[in-house]
């Protein structure tokens, strides 16, 4: 769950994404894996899926990096947090994000997806827009 203030809004980057309503210091906790809200679905559910909610889980879920045979879905608009080679917040922990400098109110939040996937970026599914 993110732990910060944010809003929605249309991204230079790609679609929606998380912005910073105040401002967010460097080393400041942004977000918390929390599993009360935040789900793990296990690899054989998704792969179940088809049409509008298998693409769904394509777009904003990711592979959980503990155990191999469940995603992640978050909960909130954490999900709609883009990718970047240079990004102002760090994923390394599968638990926990960081702030790794000031972001800006109205800068757009980031994180560098390859963190994600063993073998670098990549996506679920097809991402077929």
């Amino acid at each position: 769950m993110l732990l910060v203030d944010t809003y929605l809004d249309k991204s230079s980057i790609q679609g929606i994404g998380v912005f910073a309503k105040h401002h967010i210091a460097k080393g400041t906790l942004v977000w918390k894996l929390d599993p009360r809200f935040d789900r793990r679905i296990p690899v054989d559910t998704y792969e179940s899926q088809i049409g509008p909610v298998k693409s769904y889980l394509d777009r904003y879920s990711y592979p959980d990096r503990h155990d191999p045979s469940f995603i992640v879905f978050e909960a909130d608009d954490a999900r709609y947090m883009n990718h970047a080679d240079d990004p102002n917040c760090d994923v390394s922990s599968s638990e926990e994000t960081y702030a790794l400098r000031d972001i800006a109110p109205g800068e757009e939040l980031t994180c560098n997806y390859n963190h994600f996937f063993e073998d670098g970026f990549d996506f679920l599914g097809d991402r077929h827009p």
